[in-house]
């Protein structure tokens, strides 16, 4: 077993260190949500991003049984190139580590590593949540149990529009975890601006977002994670109506071929890429790249009150 189970780049030690701006990446993208070898450029682009901005980037994988936070060229080419890359969620890292094993990180697992490592916020894509047939088979995505013990600022387009969102938003509220719409007063649709449901709270700049995680600190209560859910552009978003066709088609399709379980999930997403034509990965990485511009402006303003 390696004596530092968690390891950071030295960039990012040192940046953490400093008190310099670092935004969290997910590496399950690159690992199992994108073809090969568009994966690696987008894993590369996305780093970029957070260059450009201002920040350190710190993408989040285990590799050969130490968690890594901060990948660099070589890391992320093994995640992007390496076929047999497990799925690490935040139960996932014990084993993992134990066993010196490999694998991209979920977001449960990538919250919990980024707020150990002591940064502050994590852009990804879409969160799970509450699947819609919860009330018969109880299924629920990891990532809301982690978020309600995890102060750690998540910067996302929503959950992903496949879950029961209704019901995702009522156990976010249940679980304690902030929630605020960024520019915006609906809840955004992960592939569509809007899922049509409200937000209780709207900020307006990355500033305002800073300010609201210093008032959490002052207070104590950030107890649990705090989403700042950022709408994916409506020119960038799914045409609605191809949306909805296309995942009512899905959801009959999988009930059909009795996919249950964690395998669901994976078969929704990967019918609505197959059945829009790729439109809904677009949607997706147009979502990404906003969110991570955005989270790379709040870094830099949380930094500055510090």
């Amino acid at each position: 077993m390696p004596d530092a189970p968690i390891r950071l780049s030295r960039e990012v030690r040192e940046a953490v260190e400093r008190g310099r701006p670092v935004v969290a990446l997910e590496s399950t993208i690159i690992s199992h949500g994108l073809p090969r070898p568009r994966n690696l450029a987008v894993a590369q682009e996305l780093e970029a991003v957070v260059r450009d901005g201002g920040a350190v980037p710190a993408t989040i994988a285990v590799l050969d049984g130490v968690a890594r936070v901060g990948l660099g060229k070589g890391g992320l080419e093994r995640v992007a190139q390496d076929e047999g890359m497990r799925k690490l969620g935040f139960r996932d890292l014990a084993p993992a580590v134990a066993l010196g094993a490999s694998g991209a990180t979920t977001v449960s697992a990538t919250a919990f590593l980024a707020h150990a490592a002591g940064i502050a916020v994590f852009a990804t894509g879409g969160l799970g949540g509450v699947h819609r047939d919860w009330v018969t088979l109880q299924d629920e995505s990891a990532d809301l149990g982690l978020l309600a013990r995890v102060p750690i600022t998540v910067v996302c387009a929503g959950v992903k529009s496949i879950l029961d969102v209704p019901a995702t938003l009522q156990r976010l509220e249940t679980l304690n975890v902030g929630v605020v719409g960024y520019r915006t007063g609906e809840f955004p649709g992960f592939y569509l601006s809007s899922s049509g449901l409200p937000v209780d709270w709207t900020l307006d700049s990355p500033a305002q977002v800073a300010a609201l995680m210093r008032a959490r600190w002052q207070l104590n209560t950030d107890l649990t994670a705090l989403i700042v859910a950022n709408p994916v552009a409506e020119q960038q978003q799914l045409d609605p109506a191809l949306h909805d066709r296309v995942l009512a088609e899905a959801l009959s399709a999988a009930a059909r071929d009795g996919i249950t379980g964690q395998a669901v999930t994976p078969y929704l997403l990967g019918y609505l890429v197959e059945h829009t034509g790729g439109a809904s990965l677009e949607a997706n990485l147009a979502a990404v790249r906003g969110n991570v511009a955005l989270a790379t402006e709040i870094a830099r303003s949380v930094a500055a009150l510090r």
